[in-house]
């Protein structure tokens, strides 16, 4: 009866990820195509062509996950080590003036072929969490959790990656990866006081960072005051709110949108949660974050049911990753929190981050496969017949 129950209870956190999942993408494939008509005509001269790239990416990434889902645990140890060099490989090469793209002031990418580039940091994060996740699970098995051997080497590891992620400008994507980190030592059993001291020096880090820089200073001033520069700096944030204050409870319909006419910037990539509450209303918005309610929820159920100590900690890393920056993104929306340029996961238009999201949720679907309620092969067939 006890197998039973769990042989359920395994299925049902595959189904909600999976299904959660599949939710907010399709819901980002609608929200990207209604948010981007007028940019993408004004920029290619096919209103559909970047909403065309999403479906081509969602595609790739869907693709990914379900072959990744199958692949045993052992796969991923076999090549934790060659992820997190490919890592610093590629984080390195984004830096190179020949090699690395700007875009908005940021050297974060490499150019593939055609309009279609590659963001490293976002494979970075992926990689970090996939061998942190192993490492520390090594360590938790030997009961090595000493303050040394908790800070070598996942520790100096993520603060090196931080610190290339940095210097390309991406603050916002070195404010996700200090939560990633923190979350795996969390679920490897370190010391709260060591995630304390840690959160304190990364937020030291951060006042550190803003003061340096003028623009990021700008963006704390703006975020406190909007109106002091209402057609600068918080132009963004006021459109923002404007898209959602004239969504009211039901919004104007889909593709109703008047902001994403030119007014609000970034509508289909960091704020299309602002159109999506203008089309769809405060309804809309709220079933966004019930979805993500529902795959948070049920990786973190996952990471506290399984005895698979790689397993528990690769989950809470995950959960970090997309709990932390849906939190920045939505919060910078909302102007709860200053603009990071975060995309919102599996909404925003994005190659890099949704591909690498959806193959870490392939990570996690192949690690509920590996539960001991989930062995038998009419479980196993069952889901594959599903699938």
């Amino acid at each position: 009866m006890t197998k039973t129950k769990k042989t359920v209870k395994a299925q049902n956190i595959f189904y909600a990820i999976l299904i959660s999942t599949l939710s907010l993408l399709v819901l980002g494939l609608v929200m990207v195509l209604s948010a981007s008509t007028q940019i993408s005509f004004l920029q290619t001269g096919n209103q559909y062509d970047i909403a065309l790239r999403q479906l081509l990416f969602s595609g790739v990434g869907i693709i990914l996950m379900l072959t990744i889902s199958r692949l045993p645990l052992t796969f991923f140890y076999k090549w934790a080590n060659v992820a997190i060099g490919l890592a610093f490989v590629l984080l390195v090469m984004v830096l190179i003036p020949s090699i690395g793209i700007s875009v908005s002031g940021q050297r974060n990418w490499i150019e593939i072929f055609g309009p279609f580039r590659l963001q490293p940091s976002e494979y970075a994060k992926l990689a970090l969490v996939i061998w942190g996740a192993w490492v520390l699970s090594k360590k938790v098995e030997k009961k090595e959790l000493t303050w040394k051997e908790l800070l070598t080497p996942v520790y100096w590891v993520g603060l090196v990656i931080t610190a290339l992620v940095v210097a390309q400008g991406d603050v916002g994507t070195a404010l996700i990866i200090l939560p990633i980190v923190l979350a795996i030592y969390y679920s490897a059993g370190a010391p709260l006081i060591f995630n304390f001291v840690n959160a304190l020096l990364g937020v030291l880090a951060i006042m550190v960072l803003t003061i340096q820089a003028p623009y990021r200073m700008q963006r704390w001033i703006s975020w406190l005051d909007p109106e002091a520069d209402p057609e600068g700096a918080g132009w963004q944030i006021i459109q923002g709110q404007y898209a959602l204050a004239e969504g009211g409870i039901f919004g104007l319909g889909l593709g109703a949108s008047k902001q994403k006419w030119g007014w609000l910037p970034a509508a289909h990539t960091d704020f299309i949660y602002a159109v999506i509450g203008e089309e769809l209303g405060l309804v809309g918005t709220f079933f966004v974050l019930f979805l993500f309610a529902i795959l948070i929820i049920s990786i973190i159920t996952l990471a506290r049911r399984t005895k698979n100590n790689f397993t528990r900690i690769f989950a809470f890393g995950v959960a970090g990753w997309i709990l932390i920056q849906t939190l920045i993104n939505l919060g910078g929306v909302l102007g709860l929190l200053p603009i990071t340029g975060v995309p919102l996961p599996l909404i925003s238009y994005g190659g890099s981050s949704l591909v690498f999201i959806l193959v870490a949720l392939g990570v996690l679907l192949a690690c509920i496969r590996h539960e001991p309620g989930m062995k038998s092969r009419k479980v196993n067939s069952k889901m594959a017949s599903r699938a």
